[in-house]
């Protein structure tokens, strides 16, 4: 009875020996699979034309889909940007600007990983002394269009050092209104 068990458990060693480095491969190609690649995102913002909109602040970016994917980009005046014409669809980067004065509109370059389902949440934080009032955010996803974000509007003078933007992302309508998950950053 004992040489019996005794084989059973050699036995069953040596199929787990043979079989451990299949696991290893099949669980390997699983967290291939689950990693995501980075995508690029177009981000257009604009500054509105009252009095003083405009800031030479750090500017800081959220943005994300119903999916927990969050993309976070510190100091978005660092990034690569296009100062774009209001009133025409034309790029206009013959002269060095700083983005997010007054009366513009500026794209940025961004790279982060990529969202699964529609950009449905954009913060922005503003870091610094200066007052900033943007207009309207948008992230569009490149080459992937089904996943832009719509406009999101600000119309207001950010408060310094908290996120603050807008979250379209899970709302459920009861009969006290709509309610939404509140996010924490």
């Amino acid at each position: 009875m004992k040489s019996c068990a005794g084989s059973i458990f050699v036995f069953s060693l040596l199929l787990l020996a043979f079989d451990f480095p299949k696991l290893i491969i099949a669980r390997g190609e699983n967290l291939q699979l689950q990693k995501k690649g980075n995508c690029s995102y177009a981000v257009t913002i604009e500054t509105t034309c009252t009095k003083d909109a405009g800031t030479s602040n750090h500017i800081s970016l959220r943005f994300g889909d119903t999916n927990s994917n969050d993309i976070l980009v510190r100091h978005l005046n660092t990034k690569h940007f296009k100062w774009l014409d209001p009133l025409e669809p034309n790029v206009l980067d013959d002269v060095p600007r700083k983005p997010f004065q007054a009366c513009t509109i500026n794209e940025f370059q961004v790279e982060g990983q990529c969202v699964d389902s529609p950009i449905c949440y954009l913060y922005l934080k503003l870091t610094g002394s200066d007052d900033w009032r943007p207009g309207f955010a948008q992230v569009r996803v490149v080459d992937k269009s089904h996943l832009n974000s719509g406009y999101f509007y600000f119309r207001r003078y950010l408060p310094r050092h908290v996120w603050h933007g807008l979250d379209n992302c899970d709302t459920e309508v009861t009969p006290f209104g709509i309610k939404h998950r509140r996010r924490v950053f």
